[in-house]
């Protein structure tokens, strides 16, 4: 079957939409911040893959931090229009937005960046907790070393890659208001399917001025019978994932780690924190070894310091990716119009369940940076798995 283009490259939701009958409006501009692929998830059947947020697809990190930044701006004039005062609080959204939500933070100046997060902290009570239905992993926890982040009143931004119905984030909103009843939210995403009605009846419902803001907007439209026929179709196409032809060599890079900022912002990230990792960014990249095909890969929620590093490395002569693990269970199919061609897979560091990392196969990277916020012992199989992708893993522990 002929896939469908965008331009002259293939359109990589073209295998998905023209077998399961999905359909992406919005034209190319929108084709060009999703693909599609089958979950592996009974709640739903699709997975819109952005190829510019650094998670499912290997991207250049500075076209990552252009994407992130330039919602960024979106944002900033929302705020200006609208006459917000003070400095608002970003919340990006695990684990997909962590990174994205720092992004929009660095152009706001002063923000304060926090990201929710799926990781259960024994001894830490959240501040606030809200759900994903749709998802495998529905728990969001917001744990701030300073719940007070929380209660100040300041306008909050949320940031996802997609909203899709809207419901995690509308959630989100009513369990901050109920908190700290604010007037300004502003929610932010690459790509919008839902449409203004909940945030207009939200906006009601709570007395809090509500804004939309997206880079492209889209309506996806479902057949019926999609569950079934999403899951007969994984079962007919999908392929195993990779397993490494043999270990691979493993480095433990010590790198220069500066004092001060956090590794992300699960617990918060302050301006000063920012300043101090931009400082700190030439030193790091130093550290590095060298490498023609380098892939910089980050775990899970540990997305912003890898990207920010992986973006410090271009410009060299080398060819730089940047991408993340992720908890998401999909279908992989190797054809150019789907979205996630290849997997790894691995167990979960210091918890239960199963991890993935999306189309590295192809890269031919001769090296692997594994950037993590887990004790290094944590990420073994990881590793090993690692071994199906490069002959070389360098693994740094912030």
């Amino acid at each position: 079957m002929r896939a469908a283009a965008v331009g002259r490259a293939v359109w990589t939701g073209s295998w998905v939409s023209e077998r399961l009958g999905v359909t992406v409006g919005g034209g190319a501009a929108t084709r060009l911040l999703a693909g599609l692929a089958l979950r592996d998830n009974p709640r739903r059947a699709h997975l819109l893959v952005s190829p510019v947020l650094g998670k499912h697809v290997p991207a250049d990190p500075r076209a990552v931090l252009t994407a992130g930044r330039r919602l960024g701006h979106q944002v900033r004039r929302c705020l200006r229009r609208r006459g917000v005062p003070g400095r608002p609080l970003v919340i990006g959204l695990a684990e997909t937005a962590t990174a994205l939500g720092h992004c929009v933070a660095d152009v706001l100046g002063e923000a304060v960046c926090l990201h929710s997060t799926r990781r259960d902290q024994p001894g830490t009570v959240p501040a606030a907790e809200f759900t994903e239905r749709h998802s495998h992993a529905t728990r969001h926890l917001l744990v701030p070393h300073d719940p007070a982040l929380l209660c100040d009143g300041a306008p909050v931004v949320l940031v996802d890659d997609e909203i899709s119905t809207g419901a995690t984030v509308a959630d989100a909103i009513r369990v901050l208001h109920r908190l700290s009843p604010r007037r300004h939210y502003v929610v932010a995403a690459l790509l919008d399917t839902a449409g203004p009605a909940r945030w207009q009846a939200l906006s009601a419902e709570l007395g809090a001025d509500i804004t939309l803001v997206a880079t492209a907007r889209a309506r996806v439209t479902l057949p019926a019978g999609v569950l079934d026929r999403g899951r007969d179709l994984g079962a007919r196409h999908g392929t195993p994932p990779l397993t490494p032809p043999a270990a691979p060599e493993v480095t433990h890079l010590a790198l220069p780690w500066p004092a001060g900022p956090p590794p992300s912002a699960r617990h918060g990230f302050h301006p000063a924190d920012r300043r101090r990792l931009d400082a700190a960014l030439p030193r790091l990249a130093g550290a590095v070894p060298p490498a023609r095909r380098l892939l910089v890969l980050g775990a899970e929620e540990h997305m912003y310091v890898p990207l920010r590093l992986a973006a410090a490395l271009t410009g060299g002569g080398a060819r730089v990716w940047f991408a993340s693990t992720t908890r998401s269970p999909a279908i992989t199919v190797d054809d150019p119009g789907y979205a996630l061609r290849d997997a790894i897979r691995f167990p979960a560091a210091g918890e239960p369940g199963t991890r993935f990392a999306y189309n590295l196969g192809g890269l031919g990277a001769d090296a692997v940076l594994l950037m993590t916020d887990q004790p290094a012992a944590r990420v073994d199989g990881l590793v090993r798995a690692l071994g199906a992708v490069s002959p070389r893993v360098w693994v740094a522990a912030s």
